[in-house]
Parts: C-alpha cells; sequence; structure tokens
C-alpha cells in the first residue's frame, strides 16, 4: 500500500484538515461521493487521498455545483486518469513494438539482399528476343 493511501486520520482531523466540518464528511459519505477506511470496530480511517479529494470536493462546491454535479465531474476526472494511464501503457507497447520490428528488419535486410536481388531478375519484364553475336 503506498503511503498516500494509508488510512489514519479520524473523521474529526480529516474533517479539520479537509476546512469542514465532520458532519459534512458523513454527508459526503452517503451520498456516494468519498468511502473512507474502516477499522475492525467500524470507525471510519481517512487517508492522504481521501483528504485530497475532500478538498477537490470542496472546490467545485465554491463554485455554486451540487453534489450530484461533483460526483459526475469527480467521476471524469477518475476516467481521464485511468485512460491517460492506458494511453501511456499502449505507447509504451507501441514503441517496444517498433523497436522489435525495427531490429528484426535491420538484421534480416542485410541477409535478404541476394534474395532481392534474384526475385528482381525474375519479375524483370524481358525485352524482345536478340540473338547473340
Amino acid at each position: 500500500m503506498r503511503e498516500h493511501d494509508q488510512a489514519v486520520y479520524v473523521i474529526s482531523v480529516a474533517a479539520e484538515l479537509a476546512g469542514m466540518h465532520p458532519q459534512t464528511l458523513r454527508i459526503y459519505e452517503r451520498r456516494g461521493l468519498l468511502s473512507p477506511a474502516r477499522t475492525t470496530g467500524g470507525n471510519r480511517r481517512y487517508s492522504d487521498a481521501d483528504i485530497a479529494r475532500l478538498r477537490r470536493i470542496a472546490e467545485l462546491a465554491a463554485t455554486g455545483m451540487n453534489l450530484e454535479g461533483i460526483r459526475h465531474v469527480m467521476s471524469l476526472e477518475q476516467e481521464v486518469i485511468r485512460l491517460r494511464e492506458e494511453v501511456s501503457q499502449l505507447r509504451n507497447l507501441a514503441a517496444a513494438a517498433i523497436s522489435e520490428i525495427e531490429r528484426r528488419t535491420s538484421t534480416a535486410g542485410t541477409d535478404l539482399v541476394p534474395l532481392r536481388q534474384s526475385i528482381q531478375l525474375f519479375t524483370e519484364q524481358p525485352g524482345p528476343f536478340r540473338p547473340r553475336r
């Protein structure tokens, strides 16, 4: 588990760090905007990632956006992050494939020169027959 994802803050500390009332965090959880970890005793524990999410919710709310709009925007932001990661992975795969193709064609290219010359000889259109003198 990354340090950023470790759930260590109780609700009062998380609320203070996010600049909110603890009841606001409970409302956000009920509305599905936040899912803090729970201890075996059922107490909420918030991570640094949760605090960052709460701050983002506050930014969006300050623009006058309602909670459903905030949920939608944050869902889209997560999708953008996921797609960027996917594009990055695909770029890496494409670069590796291109490197492999270039490697194969560079070594095969020198081996194929005589074969290419032979093919060219057999595919050239012969001119009219001219007897040798």
